[in-house]
C-alpha cells in the first residue's frame, strides 16, 4: 500500500511532464525529437518506467535542460534500493570474490531488465514505481561485474531456475542469451546443479558470500521477510560448508554451459 510519498522516480516523471509542457510539446512531439516511443515517454512521466541513460541524455538535449534529467536519474538510482539492502550493496561493490547460489531464480546480477521486472512484479507486493526503482537498482549493481578490476564471481543455480517461466517466452529467450554472454567473461563462472541431484544442501535457500578486500567474508541469506546480512564467524563457517557441499553437486563450467544452451532452445 502506498504511504503517499512521492518516489524519486515519480518526481523525475513529474519534472519531465512539466518541462515538456513548458516547451509546448505533446508526448508525441517529444518522442519524435528523442527517437523513442510516445508510450515510453508516457510511462516515464507517470513513474511506471525507469528511463535509460540514453533516454535522459536525449531529453536534456531536446529540452535544453543542461543535464538536469541526467542528474535526476543519478538520484533515482542512488535512492532505488530499499534501505535494508543498502548495507549489502556496499559490501557487494567492494568485494573481491562473490559466491552466489540460487535455487529458484536467475541471480540478480545476471538478470536482464525484463526478467528482473517480471520477478519484482510477479509477487504483486510492490507499486509500479517501486518495481521500477528496484529494477534500476538491480541493473546498476550489475556494473560490479564489468568494472575495472572486477571481482571473481562464481554463480551456482539449480536447474529449476532455468526451467521456471518468468515473464513469458520472449523474456526467457532474452535472459538465456544474456546468461550465455555473461558466462563468457573471464571473471565469471556459472555452474548448474542438475535436476537429478535430488536433495542437497542448497535447497535450504539462496546464499551469497562476499570476500572483503581485508580477507574476511560477509554473507547474505534469504529469509521470508528480507535477506539477512551476517559476518558472525559461526554463520560464515556454516555457510562455507553449505557452499562447498552444493558446489560439489554442480556440473563443470563446460557441462553447465551445454545444459544452459540446451534449455535455451526450449524458450525460442
Amino acid at each position: 500500500m502506498s504511504d503517499g510519498r512521492l518516489s524519486t522516480l515519480e518526481f523525475l516523471g513529474g519534472e519531465l511532464r512539466r518541462a515538456r509542457r513548458d516547451r509546448g510539446l505533446s508526448q508525441e512531439d517529444l518522442a519524435q525529437r528523442i527517437n523513442y516511443s510516445s508510450s515510453l515517454v508516457g510511462m516515464v512521466e507517470i513513474g511506471h518506467r525507469t528511463p535509460s541513460q540514453d533516454f535522459v541524455g536525449r531529453v536534456d538535449a531536446a529540452l535544453e535542460s543542461g543535464g538536469f534529467f541526467e542528474r535526476l536519474l543519478a538520484l533515482v538510482r542512488a535512492d532505488a534500493a530499499p534501505p535494508w539492502l543498502r548495507e549489502w550493496i556496499q559490501v557487494e561493490a567492494e568485494a573481491t570474490l562473490l559466491r552466489w547460489f540460487e535455487p529458484s531464480l536467475i541471480p540478480g546480477l545476471l538478470q536482464t531488465e525484463a526478467y528482473a521486472r517480471a520477478v519484482l512484479t510477479g509477487g504483486g507486493m510492490l507499486r509500479e514505481a517501486e518495481v521500477e526503482q528496484r529494477v534500476a537498482s538491480r541493473l546498476a549493481r550489475q556494473a560490479v561485474l564489468t568494472r575495472e578490476s572486477p571481482p571473481e564471481a562464481v554463480f551456482v543455480v539449480d536447474e529449476t531456475a532455468l526451467r521456471r517461466r518468468i515473464g513469458g517466452r520472449t523474456v526467457m529467450a532474452e535472459q538465456f542469451d544474456h546468461l550465455l554472454r555473461v558466462a563468457e567473461r573471464p571473471n565469471v563462472r556459472l555452474h548448474v546443479v542438475p535436476a537429478d541431484a535430488g536433495m542437497y544442501a542448497g535447497l535450504a535457500g539462496a546464499i551469497i558470500l562476499a570476500r572483503a578486500r581485508e580477507g574476511g567474508d560477509v554473507a547474505q541469506v534469504d529469509t521470508a521477510v528480507r535477506p539477512h546480512v551476517t559476518d558472525r564467524p559461526d554463520d560464515i563457517d556454516n555457510l562455507h560448508r553449505r557452499w562447498e557441499s552444493l558446489r560439489g553437486e554442480a556440473l563443470s563450467r563446460r557441462a553447465s554451459r551445454d545444459l544452459i544452451a540446451e534449455v535455451a532452445q526450449s524458450w525460442t
